[in-house]
């Protein structure tokens, strides 16, 4: 299992499923990051937290330890 973490800044990664549950997993697919859904890795922060991404035609900021719920192909 690979997930959102260990992508490379300038991927183009494809997100496989979403774990996790509750809140957290409702407030990601609510910023459109859902099963199927190309994610580019546009840049990481000096000290590796946060994670700057191109998600439907806009720019998203995630938290490290939101990303480890996203599973990547």
């Amino acid at each position: 299992m690979k997930t959102l973490r260990e992508a490379k800044v300038g991927d183009t990664v494809t997100v496989a499923k979403l774990h996790g549950e509750g809140p957290l997993k409702r407030r990601i697919m609510d910023m459109g990051i859902t099963k199927g859904t190309q994610l580019y890795i546009r840049k990481v922060a000096p000290l590796g937290d946060p994670i700057e991404i191109s998600v439907r035609g806009y720019e998203l900021s995630l938290r490290r330890a939101d990303v480890d719920i996203i599973e990547i192909a």
